[in-house]
């Protein structure tokens, strides 16, 4: 698999291609000279059983598409703060503890998917990535929402669940944009009022939470289309 990766990735670079699929070959290890494919857009690394990426990585300046979904990393590379045209990068179902303060330099980037990792903690640098419109971070069991999340101006789309969240912090109210908010499989006794102040909302999903009243400021959300409370110990004039 690793030879045949290689012989990709030289074929790939020869012909300057701007896409490169390396997904389910189960690869443990990723060839340094993925770094000398300089033209590659597209990059798919999904269902392999990599744990570690090489720092040449960071060589893809023209990456648009990152898909390391379905692999073993517990880290990535600080080098991939250098790929700087990134828009959609994809860590789904990793061993992610941590990730790289780098991170952060990724301006261009719309969608980020860490969901279904083992973060606690996000680095502060995040709060740069202003053009980002999709944040998923659902099952990374317990991960702190820092305050710093409400710089995020530009979200539509929030995925938090299954993180045993208590409280919905009362800056996501900031998040104006907000279309999609996803905080089922939680541990939300109540909602706050400022949840009302998200009038673009369409979905919110509360289900499987211990919920048992909802904040009269829900009635604000006018464009609001789906709505699901299942599996709330609701007072029965709220369900």
């Amino acid at each position: 698999a690793y030879r045949e990766a290689k012989a990709r990735i030289g074929r790939r670079r020869r012909h300057e291609s701007t896409e490169l699929d390396l997904s389910e070959m189960d690869l443990t290890e990723l060839p340094e000279s993925i770094g000398d494919a300089f033209a590659l857009q597209t990059l798919d690394l999904s269902g392999n059983r990599l744990t570690s990426l090489p720092e040449s990585l960071g060589h893809l300046t023209e990456l648009r598409m990152l898909n390391l979904s379905d692999n073993q990393l517990t880290s990535l590379p600080e080098s991939l703060g250098l790929l700087t045209q990134l828009q959609t990068l994809d860590v789904i179902r990793n061993e992610l503890e941590s990730l790289p303060e780098s991170l952060g330099s990724l301006h261009e980037l719309e969608t980020l998917e860490l969901g279904r990792n083992h973060l606690t903690w996000l680095p502060e640098s995040m709060s740069q990535l202003s053009q980002l419109q999709t944040l998923n971070l659902g099952d990374n069991e317990q991960i702190s929402l820092p305050n710093w999340l409400a710089a995020l101006m530009n979200l539509k789309v929030l995925r938090l669940f299954g993180n045993e969240i208590v409280l919905v912090p009362h800056w996501i109210s900031q998040l104006a944009h907000l279309e999609e908010l996803e905080l089922f499989e939680n541990l939300l006794t109540s909602l706050p009022e400022a949840l009302g102040e998200l009038t673009q909302l369409q979905s919110l999903e509360l289900q499987l939470n211990d919920l048992t009243s909802l904040p009269q400021s829900m009635a604000k959300l006018q464009h609001l289309k789906r709505l699901n409370l299942d599996d709330n110990p609701l007072n029965p004039e709220m369900a």
